[in-house]
């Protein structure tokens, strides 16, 4: 199963009790350019866990940061680490 794929097995997990209304995974871009994604923690299996956060420098355009912030984790990274940046959520959250 692909990160994508497992992501949205994820979310389709935790679309109880309405967590879906106020909750849910966020994909955007940023103007460097790259991407950033934020997932809602509350409520989930995930409320209460710490993550190590991750810094990754590879270039200019080949990097990623992950963190937890709150009840949310955020990565931000490269315009081709969109992937990774889901595999570093994924392989914390399993």
């Amino acid at each position: 199963m692909d990160n994508i794929t497992k992501l949205c097995a994820w979310f389709s997990r935790q679309c109880v009790d309405g967590w879906h209304e106020d909750c849910g995974v966020k994909i955007d871009t940023l103007d460097n350019p790259g991407w950033s994604i934020k997932i809602d923690l509350k409520n989930t299996n995930m409320e209460h866990e710490k993550f190590q956060e991750v810094k990754i420098d590879r270039s200019d355009s080949d990097w990623i940061f992950a963190r937890r912030n709150g009840d949310v984790f955020e990565a931000f990274g490269g315009v081709m680490n969109l992937g990774e940046m889901i595999e570093k959520f994924l392989i914390w959250a399993e």
